[in-house]
């Protein structure tokens, strides 16, 4: 007759804090099924870490929104309206190092895209180009008021954002609400003539040159704090600082039917079963639900 097993408490120990150490691990979203946090550098219209002379370049645009620059970089402005200038934006420079590293490193694909995205429609998700990305056309994106779509271009380590007449859409979002969408780039990013949406990280320079923008244009991911990099340069357009407000990656696509909304676990011994969320109980002491305890059969044992 087969014995019942109970780990030992070594064992049980050990379980315990592999999966303490999940729910605290950096960013990822097919495990938290959120956007980054930007920290200090959200709701800068363009920010860049350098060059010296014109780290930011405006020229005949209009800025609603903050522009920040790294010492000893500097804001060069013609013939430009904008709301504020941070000449030492060294703190909203680093989180912003912080959120592009979390992207590219720490954020599974959904889906693999190719072509313009001209006349597509996407819910939300996390969607990748393995090298450079060419768009032209409408792209909608639709789904709920805190979905999030999170755009990685140049995921095989080399690939440029370039969009020419190219437009995002959101059905519902006549209010100009923030949308919760993000653009990692693996090196440059060239909008001409776009209405573009989201906040754009970039390892390189940001050139937005025509039509409007209404996000976040953060440029020099591929610097450090100590060698700060990328520029911004703004022409002829209207950029709207708008940071993304936060919310979750629908991976399952099933837009109000998720499972992980349900109730807490009670953290009870013996009474079996609860149909709640198992990831959303204390960590440190799993529920019935995690360990398959049932009535006068809890699923662990005091050691």
């Amino acid at each position: 007759m087969l014995r019942a097993y109970y780990p030992s408490a070594p064992t049980r120990l050990a379980f315990l804090l592999s999966f303490a150490a999940l729910l605290y691990m950096p960013f990822h979203v097919s495990a938290a099924g959120a956007g980054p946090s930007l920290g200090a550098a959200s709701g800068f219209a363009a920010l860049a870490g350098g060059p010296a002379a014109g780290a930011v370049t405006c020229t005949s645009a209009t800025v609603a929104g903050s522009v920040g620059v790294v010492r000893p970089g500097t804001f060069v402005s013609t013939n430009c309206t904008v709301a504020a200038v941070n000449t030492n934006a060294t703190a909203a420079y680093a989180d912003f190092l912080n959120a592009y590293d979390a992207l590219q490193f720490n954020t599974q694909c959904d889906q693999t895209l190719t072509g313009t995205l001209a006349g597509v429609t996407l819910s939300p998700g996390v969607y990748c180009f393995p090298a450079a990305a060419t768009l032209t056309g409408t792209l909608t994106l639709d789904g709920p008021a805190d979905g999030v779509w999170i755009f990685k271009i140049g995921t095989g380590g080399t690939g440029a954002l370039t969009a020419t007449n190219f437009s995002v859409v959101m059905p519902g979002n006549a209010a100009g609400a923030c949308p919760n969408v993000y653009w990692w780039v693996a090196q440059a990013t060239t909008l001409t003539s776009s209405n573009f949406l989201g906040a754009v990280l970039a390892g390189a320079d940001i050139t937005v040159t025509g039509g409007t923008f209404v996000g976040e244009a953060l440029a020099g991911g591929a610097g450090s704090a100590t060698v700060p990099t990328g520029a911004v340069t703004l022409t002829n357009s209207s950029i709207r600082a708008c940071a993304p407000a936060g919310g979750h990656v629908d991976h399952d696509k099933d837009h109000g039917n998720h499972d992980k909304d349900k109730k807490k676990c009670n953290q009870g011994v013996g009474n079996g079963p609860e149909g709640c969320d198992p990831g959303n109980s204390d960590h440190h002491n799993p529920s019935n639900d995690e360990l398959g305890g049932t009535p006068g059969n809890p699923g662990r044992k005091k050691s």
